[in-house]
């Protein structure tokens, strides 16, 4: 168990990538861990485009309000969010709320994989939903939640310590 929580504790956001190649093995390594993570209902209401076109990686990091080392990574994922999967049992919640967990429920276990793997991400959650969608080609049903670089990285992050956990606990015997 320990392995686990010391998986999370070192994972950082990477801003800078190498040239090299990401495996294919790896890729679909990264993938899998994205269809397992937990969803409401078991809709699994997301998706992910991978991105290889140093055009759309370009366009990507346009709309992500020029963070430019976006294009520099050898891949980039789009995750979204399927709402009419979701409002159709859910309704309204399901569009607004359940979607996006089960979306960010599949990013961070893309996250943890590609960290377990040797390989670097960052959760990019700027960006102008709206030219993301245009540059994607979204339908209307599908909401871009993140945009996440993916390959080796060519830097490593300093450790910053997490600030302290505030539990509330109420009516709770131990």
């Amino acid at each position: 168990m320990d392995e686990l929580l010391e998986l999370m504790k070192s994972r950082r956001s990477i801003r800078s990538f190498l040239s090299k190649e990401v495996e294919r093995e790896k890729l679909d390594l990264i993938l899998e861990a994205f269809k397992w993570a937990p969803s409401a209902g078991n809709l699994q209401a997301r998706c992910v485009y991978v991105v290889n076109s140093r055009e759309l990686k370009e366009k990507l990091a346009y709309a992500a309000y020029n963070q430019m080392f976006i294009a520099e990574a050898p891949i980039v994922l789009v995750v979204c969010a399927d709402t009419r999967k979701s409002s159709m049992r859910y309704g309204s919640r399901g569009a607004e709320l359940y979607c996006i967990q089960d979306a960010s429920a599949g990013i961070q276990n893309m996250l943890l994989m590609a960290h377990k793997l040797g390989l670097g991400t960052c959760w990019v959650g700027a960006f102008d939903e709206d030219r993301v969608r245009a540059i994607m080609g979204l339908r209307e049903y599908l909401r871009p939640v993140a945009i996440i670089p993916l390959g080796y990285p060519a830097e490593k992050p300093r450790y910053i310590p997490s600030r302290k956990l505030e539990v509330y606990e109420e009516g709770i015997d131990f």
